[in-house]
């Protein structure tokens, strides 16, 4: 599922006439450079998530193969958001990514898929701060050396991750964001991280666009 529904907000004048996932970065729009990951991993049935000018997403990716779960009259954020997109994801895991970072190394969701084990419900990836960008001091995560996860530490969640999305259906409310999932599963030992080998950059204000160019040149990517 590519997380596509936003109101890009921090884009400020950027995302005032389109949806931030069509705001290019090295020539090509967000969305583009996360569809390519989706191809590159041989995914076969990819759904992304529309709000926010969902019909000039719908219009670009017209004959792409992806279908569209529109989320109306309200956003639904992460978790209500893949909860609506079940349907149309079909049974079973699913690889989700955020549509508004770009990537240099190895393709994150062939390294998750690569990691995956049925007995994790999440597996997200990470990256030390120093490999990434645009993204401020913090980490998100803690990685133990058993591959499980905690909250807090010097670990970015870089917006790709593998998700045993059955736990949805605990949950009452109809917008929530997926942390409440993955809480559930921290506290329960079955939320696990695996490493990206390369670089990364957020792309969620407008000079985001010139940190990922120039990291993408870095990586030889551009």
């Amino acid at each position: 599922m590519l997380f596509a529904a936003g109101f890009g907000t921090r884009m400020g004048a950027l995302s005032a006439d389109r949806p931030k996932p069509l705001i290019p970065v090295a020539g090509r729009p967000l969305i583009d450079h996360a569809l390519a990951l989706a191809d590159g991993a041989g995914i076969g049935r990819i759904v992304a998530n529309l709000h926010y000018r969902g019909d000039q997403i719908r219009a670009h990716l017209s004959g792409r193969g992806v279908l569209f779960s529109d989320e109306q009259p309200e956003i639904l954020e992460t978790g209500g958001g893949l909860r609506a997109a079940l349907p149309l994801l079909g049974a079973g895991p699913v690889y989700t990514l955020n549509t508004d970072a770009v990537w240099t190394g190895d393709n994150p969701l062939e390294t998750l898929g690569n990691a995956w084990d049925n007995g994790m419900d999440a597996l997200l990836l990470l990256a030390p701060v120093a490999q990434t960008r645009g993204h401020g001091p913090k980490g998100d995560f803690t990685l133990h050396p058993d591959g499980r996860i905690t909250r807090g530490g010097d670990m970015v969640y870089l917006g790709a991750q593998i998700l045993d999305p059955s736990g949805l259906a605990a949950i009452p409310d109809r917008v929530f964001s997926l942390n409440r999932l993955w809480d559930r599963m921290i506290a329960g030992g079955r939320a696990f991280g695996a490493l990206h080998a390369g670089l990364w950059c957020d792309v969620g204000r407008p000079e985001g666009i010139a940190e990922a160019e120039a990291m993408l040149r870095e990586g030889g990517d551009d």
